[in-house]
C-alpha cells in the first residue's frame, strides 16, 4: 500500500502554500492549528498573512493578545489563536525560536495537543509518527478493515492502524501519513467517495466487502445558527471592527435573546478572548 500511495500523492497532492520547500517548522505549527476544524479555503489566505507579518514565533509573540485575536479574522474557534500567541512565546524563550523537532517536546508547549505535535514531527521534520485525523481514521476503516466508516475515535486503536502502515524509514512514512490524509480528502470522503480514482481501489477491503453501509453510532451533525458559537463570533466582531473599548449597548445590540448573549459575553471574558475595563467598557485582550 505505501509504495501506491506515496506514488498517488507525489502526482495529485494539493499545491498549498504550507507544503512549499521553504516552508519552516513554524509555518506548519500555524498551518496546523488553523486546519483544525476549519476548511483550507478559509485558512490559506490568514495563513499567508500570519506568516508575511509574523515569520517566526517571536514575531507573533511581541504583539498584544488582542491584536492576534483580531488578526485570527474569521478562522472561528479563536481560542486557537490565543493558544498560538502562548505557544509563540515559549518557542521565542525556551527553544531559541524555533519549533521542536521532537514529540513530547512539542506536547509540552501550551495549547499543543496529540495531533498537532505529531503532525509537526512528521511534516515539518518527516519524522516516523503516526498522524491520525478524521480523513486518516476513515481510509483506514475503508481499506484495512472493510467498514463504511471509522465509527468512534480510539486513540490506542487509530495509532496502532497507522502506525502498522508505515514504511520503516522516516522519510517516507512522513510522506505516508499526508498521503493518507489527502486521500482522504480528496478521494475517500465521507459522502460521496470517488472510488473509481482511488490507487487502493484493487487491495481497498471496503470494495472487496461490497461497500457495506456503514451501522456503527452516527456522528452529532453540528449546526452554528443560533448556537452560542455563532453569538460569541458576532461579539467578537464588533471588537475587531473597532480600534478601541467599546460601550456594552454596542454588544447588546448583535443579539436579541439576553440570556444567551450575557452568556456568551461571560464566557468569552472567561476566556480571555475579551477584557472588560475600569470602566465598564468591552475590549480585545491588551486593547485597553
Amino acid at each position: 500500500m505505501d509504495a501506491v500511495l506515496i506514488d498517488w500523492y507525489s502526482k495529485n497532492k494539493r499545491d498549498l502554500p504550507w507544503r512549499q520547500p521553504d516552508t519552516t517548522a513554524w509555518g506548519v505549527l500555524v498551518s496546523e492549528i488553523m486546519l483544525q476544524q476549519t476548511p483550507v479555503s478559509r485558512v490559506e489566505p490568514i495563513w499567508l498573512e500570519w506568516m508575511a507579518r509574523w515569520p517566526v514565533p517571536s514575531k507573533l509573540a511581541e504583539v498584544s493578545q488582542g491584536e492576534v485575536v483580531r488578526a485570527w479574522g474569521k478562522l472561528g474557534y479563536p481560542r486557537r489563536a490565543l493558544r498560538l500567541h502562548s505557544a509563540a512565546a515559549v518557542i521565542a524563550a525556551e527553544h531559541g525560536d524555533v519549533v521542536p523537532s521532537d514529540v513530547d517536546t512539542l506536547l509540552a508547549l501550551p495549547g499543543i495537543g496529540a495531533y498537532t505535535a505529531r503532525a509537526v514531527a512528521a511534516f515539518a521534520y518527516g519524522k516516523r509518527v503516526p498522524v491520525v485525523d478524521t480523513n486518516v481514521r476513515r481510509v483506514v476503516a475503508r481499506a484495512v478493515h472493510g467498514a463504511g466508516d471509522a465509527g468512534p475515535a480510539s486513540n490506542t486503536r487509530d495509532m496502532a492502524d497507522v502506525e502498522a502502515l508505515l514504511p520503516a524509514e522516516d522519510a517516507p512514512a512522513a510522506t505516508m501519513s499526508i498521503a493518507l490524509m489527502e486521500l482522504g480528502a480528496l478521494i475517500c470522503t465521507a459522502r460521496a467517495p470517488r472510488c473509481v480514482d482511488c490507487p487502493l481501489l484493487t487491495d481497498c477491503a471496503w470494495q472487496k466487502a461490497g461497500r457495506p453501509e456503514y451501522t456503527g453510532p452516527l456522528k452529532p451533525v453540528q449546526r452554528f445558527a443560533g448556537t452560542d458559537r455563532q453569538v460569541r463570533g458576532l461579539l467578537l466582531d464588533v471588537l475587531r471592527d473597532t480600534d478601541g473599548p467599546v460601550e456594552r449597548a454596542r454588544l447588546d445590540m448583535v443579539w436579541a435573546d439576553a440570556p444567551q448573549r450575557d452568556r456568551c459575553l461571560d464566557s468569552l471574558l472567561v476566556d480571555g478572548l475579551m477584557e472588560q475595563t475600569s470602566a465598564g467598557l468591552f475590549a480585545l485582550p491588551g486593547e485597553h
